[in-house]
């Protein structure tokens, strides 16, 4: 039996860009988990039998939009409050770099994204800890290399 080659949480990045030419993308530092969420919209639509009207139709489905969603939690460094602050603060989405990281290969995601929510908490004599979120803001490009 192979064994199916896998990768470490810290392999999954999530990156910001600067609005610069060319962009700049960096990984705010402080997660120590993160998900990414690819989600597609659909529109149902009733299949009749052409042949028995009476019968009982199939449902299908017709894809009408696409959607990458990212969240993230860990603790709240000083190094990137700033930056997901100015990032929530936009009115415009920012640029986003989403990497998931392979032996052989890299898988990325380019585009735009909304910094959805930000959630910061700590109990006393802990560290602040915090959650946030990310929505895509029109197409997320995805590129593959070696």
């Amino acid at each position: 039996m192979a064994q199916p080659v896998t990768t470490k949480g810290g392999k999954l990045r999530v990156m910001l860009g600067n609005d610069a030419e060319p962009i700049v993308y960096a990984a705010p530092c402080g997660f120590t988990s993160r998900s990414l969420t690819l989600s597609k919209g659909l529109e149902d639509v009733n299949l009749p039998d052409c042949d028995d009207p009476d019968a009982v139709s199939w449902t299908g489905r017709d894809a009408t939009s696409l959607s990458m969603a990212v969240s993230g939690e860990g603790v709240m460094a000083q190094e990137s409050v700033e930056t997901w602050l100015d990032a929530w603060e936009s009115v415009d989405s920012v640029p986003a770099r989403i990497e998931l990281e392979f032996p052989a290969k890299t898988v990325a995601w380019v585009g735009r994204m909304h910094v959805e929510s930000i959630e910061a908490g700590g109990e006393n004599g802990r560290r602040v800890t915090k959650s946030i979120s990310m929505q895509s803001d029109g197409e997320m490009t995805r590129t593959v290399t070696p």
